[in-house]
């Protein structure tokens, strides 16, 4: 009984000392429209045995969206990481009669947040961010554009990036240049020549360049 007692103790020690070595899992907060929707539960597979990856409630749309939502979605949490993006609803052009989805219309609608406005709303949002929390922020660059998208012009979804990258640099955020790897992936996986957006095979595809980027940060 006695000896029960004491190989008990040793295990019970044992599984205490391998239980406080084991790593604690990082804190992962992504921010981001419909593209990062697609791709989030592939990140979350697999990053699974060492991370926690959560997505803001919703389509963060854009930088309006953002400067309105960023503190609520930041919360109290102890965040390790935030990857976030906005872009693509930005550039996007709007008409009311339009009847393409979302009223896209880059003929006749207007745009939603033009450059300037862009780039100064999300600069607003990453000076939020650095007040807010220590987590280590990760921008994510706006993804492909195709030519023949109904509310978008191929070569903003260029322009924008441009300039996010800017404020990046001149904020000390960390850039995850994703728009080559995206075109690529969109030629072979995407929706059509006409949608931003991708097949299931796409999202898996993205979620693991993001899931990849993610696992270097946190080395």
């Amino acid at each position: 009984m006695k000896r029960f007692g004491i190989f008990g103790i040793v295990i019970l020690i044992l599984t205490l000392v391998i239980t406080g070595c084991e790593q604690k899992k990082a804190s992962v907060l992504i921010i981001g429209d419909s593209i990062s929707l697609g791709y989030t539960p592939f990140v979350q597979e697999e990053l699974k045995e060492m991370a926690e990856v959560l997505h803001n409630p919703g389509n963060a749309q854009h930088t309006g969206t953002g400067l309105d939502s960023i503190q609520s979605w930041i919360g109290t949490e102890n965040w390790d990481i935030i990857h976030f993006n906005w872009g693509l609803w930005d550039l996007c052009y709007r008409h009311p009669d339009s009847e393409v989805q979302g009223n896209r219309d880059k003929i006749n609608g207007w745009i939603t947040f033009e450059l300037e406005d862009y780039g100064a709303q999300l600069d607003s949002i990453v000076q939020i961010m650095q007040q807010s929390t220590d987590a280590k922020l990760i921008f994510l660059v706006t993804t492909y554009v195709p030519e023949q998208e109904a509310g978008r012009h191929a070569e903003d979804a260029v322009r924008y990036n441009a300039v996010a990258k800017r404020i990046m640099q001149a904020r000390g955020v960390i850039v995850h240049d994703i728009y080559e790897k995206s075109k690529q992936i969109h030629r072979e996986y995407g929706k059509g020549t006409d949608d931003v957006h991708y097949l299931p095979e796409g999202y898996r595809e993205l979620g693991s360049e993001v899931a990849a980027f993610l696992r270097q940060e946190m080395n």
